[in-house]
């Protein structure tokens, strides 16, 4: 066979893997967001067995269901006490078993790839010996009450920690010290691994062969990671406990580097704010960071780091359920229709052998 050498290449094949515990319908938005997106597969961990999102996805191709109850995690010594290492050990488990891929990233069920092209066309634009391509994380801030508009406002952060520090100071007057870029959560983004490398452990932000971390790495700069982390105050004061306790503001996290040493970790800064003024404290803190006023958004505006994005997830979560319902309808007609044929093949051999 000869091959055309005009003929395009084949893009890459993307997927993602995620260990999630969540409700049913956080789970089938993520799905049906990275699924209308082109993601050939998603790998997808249950932490916690969501029922109706499982029975929903099953038999779904493009999605690998995998329920981590005690006989999952029995194939090991024990299941780890810590998320984190439950999704680590989960993602490096996906990506050496056949991901089924050529790029696999781990990200979370708060998190939405938003990209301004195809992400196989930016993956097909890497160079052939890169290892890493990372996406870089914008925080979702809370409507006002007045901005009706769609879609959600997201913040940015600038790339170089001077600028950055500098930028959070300016946007954020009484806060700035303690926060990177303003944000509550990660800035370091996510990674895309190219598959088909030996001994590869993934980390939460970046990945691993025995111990030394994988550094021929591009960024995937046509795409934003869309971290819903405290979209609102009810949904960050759900899960404020156990991300101070053992989360994203844990007290063995370290603080933001300053050169003057003044700034305190996340958990440290909302454990004085709790001891001095309780919720109330709390409360001021999320307005003035976490709260899209239009005073914020003229600053965030003003450094460029300002961003509307309608993700329309409930739109698409209908979507993806009115198909999958009418994939399992044909489905169970195609296994009534070959019943029946079976029957019928049955049925005639035994008149042809009476017949005989």
């Amino acid at each position: 066979m000869t091959l055309d050498p005009d003929a395009p290449a084949r893009l890459p094949k993307w997927g993602l893997v995620s260990t999630i515990k969540a409700d049913d319908d956080a789970i089938l938005d993520f799905v049906a967001h990275h699924l209308e997106l082109g993601a050939h597969r998603l790998h997808i961990h249950l932490d916690e067995d969501a029922p109706r999102a499982r029975a929903a996805l099953t038999s779904q191709p493009r999605v690998i269901i995998t329920v981590c109850d005690a006989d999952y995690w029995s194939r090991w010594k024990e299941r780890p006490e810590k998320h984190q290492a439950r999704q680590t050990r989960n993602a490096t488990r996906a990506y050496r078993r056949r991901p089924g891929v050529d790029w696999l990233a781990h990200i979370d069920v708060d998190e939405f790839l938003w990209p301004e092209r195809p992400v196989a066309e930016q993956l097909a634009a890497l160079a052939p010996d890169t290892q890493l391509a990372r996406i870089r994380p914008i925080e979702a801030m809370a409507p006002d009450g007045e901005d009706a508009g769609p879609g959600l406002w997201f913040k940015a952060h600038a790339r170089q920690p001077k600028a950055r520090r500098e930028q959070t100071a300016a946007i954020y007057p009484n806060f700035g010290p303690h926060l990177n870029g303003g944000f509550l959560s990660h800035v370091a983004g996510k990674v895309f691994v190219r598959t088909g490398i030996e001994k590869v452990n993934f980390r939460i932000h970046n990945a691993f062969i025995h111990g030394a971390q994988l550094d021929r790495e591009e960024e995937l700069s046509d795409t934003a990671l869309c971290h819903l982390h405290a979209p609102d105050w009810d949904h960050w004061q759900a899960a404020f406990r156990f991300r101070h306790e053992r989360g994203s503001y844990r007290a063995d996290l370290k603080p933001v580097s300053h050169p003057d040493g003044a700034g305190l970790n996340m958990n440290a800064l909302f454990s004085m704010l709790e001891a001095r003024g309780g919720e109330a404290a709390l409360r001021a803190f999320y307005d003035e960071v976490c709260t899209a006023t239009p005073d914020l958004r003229a600053r965030l505006d003003a450094h460029g780091l300002l961003r509307r994005i309608d993700l329309d997830l409930e739109a698409k979560r209908a979507g993806f359920s009115l198909v999958l319902a009418l994939f399992s309808a044909f489905s169970a007609t195609v296994r009534q229709a070959r019943l029946a044929l079976s029957a019928n093949r049955r049925t005639a051999l035994t008149k042809g052998a009476v017949f005989r």
